[in-house]
């Protein structure tokens, strides 16, 4: 009997020893190589962490014996970046010049005018040219010549036209063109702008007494010493009827004059 009571207590005391050893394997031993994994990852994060401070030193902002990284505070605002530098600029009133156009030409000339069949002779006259643009404009003339002797009359000893008939009267008006604008280069400084024209018109006459239409038409060459003065060179020819000497014809009085403009 009281073997059977020490087996019943050794059957229990090893029953309650294998639970124990069952635990140990299954439980308690997994929690502790769990705490132990944990304690390991710690170790080497905090490790990873100061290594990284350590490395980023003052340029990443890292406090000393601390993993985490401080971030570097903010500036400014990317879209609306603050001003450095305030302007203050006081707006002057601005006066604009009142330019001249210069498209009035108006001035004079003298040359020679060879009247038919009455020689030739000094002629002067005025002129004046309004711009229309940078080719075209419009010319008016008027100038006065005196005729002389014809062969008849010299030969035959007897006048034709008494002195104030021989007096050679016109005006006309023209269109001109600019054929060949430039310039006019005088050593290797000076440029003088010049243009080559022509032109061509109708007018009237005054001569022998009698008033003949006429048709003018000819050629130039322009000079500007300056923007507001120019020279001309031209050479003009007026034709009309006429039946002075008892014949009617169509007369030529071929002229060439040199002038002076000034532009307005």
């Amino acid at each position: 009997m009281e073997i059977r009571h020490r087996v019943l207590l050794l059957v229990l005391v090893a029953s309650l020893t294998g639970c124990a050893t069952v635990h140990h394997l299954f439980g308690g031993g997994s929690s502790k190589a769990q705490g132990q994994t944990s304690a390991q990852g710690s170790t080497d994060d905090s490790e990873d962490s100061t290594r990284s401070g350590a490395q980023n030193g003052p340029q990443g902002g890292a406090q000393p014996g601390n993993g985490q990284t401080a971030q570097a505070p903010a500036t400014g605002d990317s879209e609306n970046p603050p001003r450095v530098i305030q302007p203050e600029v006081q707006r002057r009133k601005v006066k604009v010049p009142k330019i001249r156009s210069q498209d009035l030409e108006v001035g004079g000339y003298l040359g020679t005018l060879n009247i038919e069949d009455f020689g030739a002779h000094q002629v002067y006259g005025v002129q004046a040219a309004y711009h229309v643009s940078e080719d075209f404009f419009f010319q008016a003339e008027a100038g006065r010549s005196k005729g002389g002797a014809t062969s008849f009359e010299v030969l035959s000893g007897i006048q034709l036209l008494t002195d104030s008939e021989r007096w050679f009267k016109y005006y006309d008006l023209s269109l001109g063109y600019n054929v060949l604008p430039g310039e006019v280069f005088l050593g290797r400084n000076v440029a003088l702008i010049s243009s080559l024209y022509v032109l061509a018109g109708v007018g009237g006459t005054e001569f022998a007494g009698d008033q003949k239409f006429t048709v003018n038409f000819g050629a130039g060459y322009k000079l500007l010493p300056a923007d507001w003065i120019a020279v001309h060179v031209a050479v003009e020819d007026r034709v009309f009827n006429s039946d002075v000497i008892g014949v009617e014809k169509l007369a030529s009085n071929l002229e060439a004059h040199i002038g002076l403009t000034f532009f307005f």
